[in-house]
């Protein structure tokens, strides 16, 4: 009988602060806060409530295709899912049970490394920690163990097979070239490794998974159906039916056709995918085909015929694993981005680093605790949950230790998960160094770097080799530059004391809207105390409000700690995201009264008008008030309509732009000098004289 089995791969890249534990606003994301917020709205919301529609185009029923679908789900991607979008969230793990409830306890779930790392190139012991981690998410999210597992970009070597065979996975997925002596019809093979352990390597369809992935075969259910159906098995099935003939019961050599590709093919990477799925399974069940997973299909057919591994390959690179560590020709982008000999730096600069915090964790781990190694495996039970629960996990573990040991110890610990997420491959995957994606896998150095001790030296050190990766874009200078400007200035502690001192003198309490759960502050007249949740560890600052006007507030922050006692000089638009909004949501609502009439007001307040509506109005008043207003106050109020009206990301009214034409064409040149900034924002071009 023939089966199928659809996999997808759902994965985002981390594009949390690692300080704050959330993800901060993306402008290329619009109208969306960020992508994965983005992404969730296309692909993981549509794919568990996919719309089936009828002959007339209209909607029948809304199926959850993961009940049918092989899935696997980064960790990462699934903290942010589990916090910022719930409802998908359940509905993830509801068609797991739903399939293992049809499929005798075989869920569609697998499990995947913590981290989206390239495993062939991470030594065993990070291997082992990145598998248990990922092994102890999946039992806490979907309550059972897992029986597969899903490589990041399908990235291979006997070792990484011998880890996962060691820790009891039975399979995992791979591309078809990266098995040789593969069996018939589509059959898993056994794999032994050069330890002795057999693990099923289970191969997917080239064509059919190229088909799905690039060549729209997403685009008609039916077509896609046909597709499937042809191909044929390696030893011919008894009477094999043609399309829309029902297949004779009784039918049972097994015959698997594979598909896998990125999840987010589904709604994301092609709109309205996710029905073509929905619909390609109903229209396969109807021709008799059992759609299924890997597991089910292993639990009947049990891989029995040895195979040979290709080993490092991965499907996303011609040329092994290279791709993560060297300019092998794998690029998205070779016009404007012809090199990535950067990657080679960049990799050795990171494995140069996780070395030297790996001793350092042993050397101050080990009297703490031991065997260190085992302690940070066991670290995986706390990694997906909250600041809270991190910080428990030390403190359990060392109740009748010191505060000073409690704390060094969970410095230790999120220095290893910094050590393990910055080899995140999407650093390596992109076209230069200047991406988003090396910039996010320098900030978790950085951050590992501050929690090792030893940070001029670690720092120096990194920077050398950094200073070897140059950028296609001159503007871009090489890592050394980029890593300087992610760590030059205030620190996310002393913007956070910013943002609650800043937050205190309008009258807020601070604490829900320095971050969703990765740091506190305590105030106490001019000094601030900033607090990790994960480490304990306190950071103190004196602050003072220097400048606050209608759409600004700025401080003066220093470092008590500093023995050069730096003063920052922080602004709002360099406060951290949460508090900024918060902050600007105050300065708005004390503004607006100052700004519209009563009546505009109670408009505004019982909804009669939109908030756009009014301070379009608002903003024609204020601008033409420039006309015979010079004072410094008409000046912040037209100003702060100006930051509202952009917040509200709109364009500025045509009638606007022709009042503050009339009032430039009348000014004199002193008063054109106190109006320029508002021509800028209007739209005009630079005034030459």
């Amino acid at each position: 009988m023939r089966s199928v089995v659809i996999h997808g791969h759902f994965y985002q890249p981390p594009r949390e602060h690692p300080f704050f534990d959330e993800i901060e606003a993306e402008a290329s994301a619009a109208p969306y806060h960020d992508w994965n917020d983005r992404i969730e709205r296309e692909c993981y919301r549509a794919v568990v409530a996919a719309r089936v529609t009828g002959g007339q185009g209209r909607i029948v029923r809304i199926v959850n295709t993961l009940e049918r679908l092989s899935f696997n789900v980064g960790p990462t991607l699934f903290t942010w899912l589990e916090q910022a979008s719930p409802t998908t969230y359940r509905a993830i793990l509801a068609a797991d049970r739903e399939s293992c409830r049809r499929l005798g306890g075989h869920g569609n779930a697998l499990a995947h490394p913590y981290h989206h790392v390239i495993l062939p190139l991470a030594s065993r012991r990070d291997k082992v920690t990145e598998v248990r981690w990922g092994i102890t998410d999946f039992r806490r999210r979907f309550g059972r163990d897992p029986e597969g597992f899903w490589l990041p970009e399908t990235a291979v070597d006997d070792e990484t097979l011998d880890v996962l065979a060691q820790e009891g996975i039975r399979f995992t997925i791979l591309a078809p070239y990266q098995v040789t002596q593969r069996p018939p019809n589509g059959l898993p093979g056994r794999y032994t490794t050069a330890n002795g352990r057999t693990i099923a390597l289970c191969t997917y369809h080239g064509d059919l998974s190229h088909g799905i992935a690039f060549g729209g075969l997403v685009g008609d259910a039916t077509h896609w159906a046909r597709e499937i159906l042809a191909v044929a098995p390696d030893a011919a099935l008894p009477d094999d039916p043609p399309f829309g003939a029902r297949r004779a019961p009784g039918d049972e050599t097994p015959h698997l056709v594979a598909m896998a590709t990125d999840g987010e093919t589904y709604g994301h990477h092609h709109k309205f995918a996710e029905m073509a799925l929905a619909r390609v399974v109903e229209l396969l069940a109807h021709e008799g085909v059992r759609v299924e997973n890997f597991a089910s299909f292993l639990a009947r057919h049990p891989a029995t015929h040895d195979v040979a591994l290709v080993a490092p390959t991965a499907w996303s690179c011609a040329h092994g694993v290279e791709r993560w560590r060297s300019d092998c020709g794998c690029r998205l982008d070779g016009v404007r981005y012809p090199s990535q000999a950067w990657r080679t730096p960049l990799r050795d600069g990171l494995n140069a680093l996780s070395a030297e915090l790996h001793a350092i964790f042993v050397r101050d781990g080990a009297p703490l605790w031991g065997d260190v190694w085992a302690v940070r495996d066991a670290y995986g039970e706390a990694v997906s949950r909250d600041a809270d629960a991190r910080h428990a996990f030390t403190a359990l573990r060392l109740a009748d230790a010191s505060h000073g040991d409690q704390h060094r110890a969970a410095e230790l610990l999120e220095m290893e998960r910094d050590a393990l997420r910055m080899f995140t491959s999407c650093a390596w995957f992109f076209d230069d160094i200047g991406g988003l994606e090396p910039q996010q896998v320098l900030r978790y150095a950085a951050r590992a770097i501050a929690l090792s001790g030893e940070a001029p030296r670690l720092e120096a050190k990194l920077r050398a080799t950094l200073r070897l990766a140059k950028s296609n874009d001159p503007a871009t200078g090489t890592g050394e530059d980029v890593y300087q400007r992610l760590t030059s200035g205030p620190d996310a502690a002393a913007r956070t004391a910013a943002a609650a001192a800043a937050l205190v003198a309008l009258g807020v309490e601070p604490d829900g809207h320095l971050s969703a759960n990765a740091v506190f502050a305590e105030i106490t007249g001019d000094r601030v105390t900033v607090t990790s949740r994960d480490t304990g560890r306190a950071r103190r600052f004196r602050v003072a409000v220097v400048d606050r006007r209608a759409s600004e507030i700025t401080c003066d922050v220093t470092d008590m700690e500093d023995e050069d006692a730096r003063i920052w000089r922080i602004p709002l638009a360099d406060f951290p995201e949460r508090p900024r909004r918060a902050i600007r949501h105050q300065l708005r609502r004390q503004l607006l009264p100052r700004c519209l009439t009563p009546d505009e007001m109670e408009r505004l307040a019982s909804g009669e008008e939109s908030l756009r509506g009014v301070i379009v109005v608002a903003l024609l008043r204020a601008v033409a008030q420039l006309s015979g207003d010079h004072s410094p106050e008409a000046l912040d109020v037209a100003d702060a309509l100006f930051d509202l009206f952009e917040q509200l990301e709109t364009n500025i009214p045509f009638d606007v732009q022709t009042v503050f034409w009339t009032i430039w064409q009348e000014a004199t040149a002193a008063r054109r000098e106190a109006l320029a900034p508002f021509r800028d924002r209007l739209g005009f071009e630079p005034s030459v004289g």
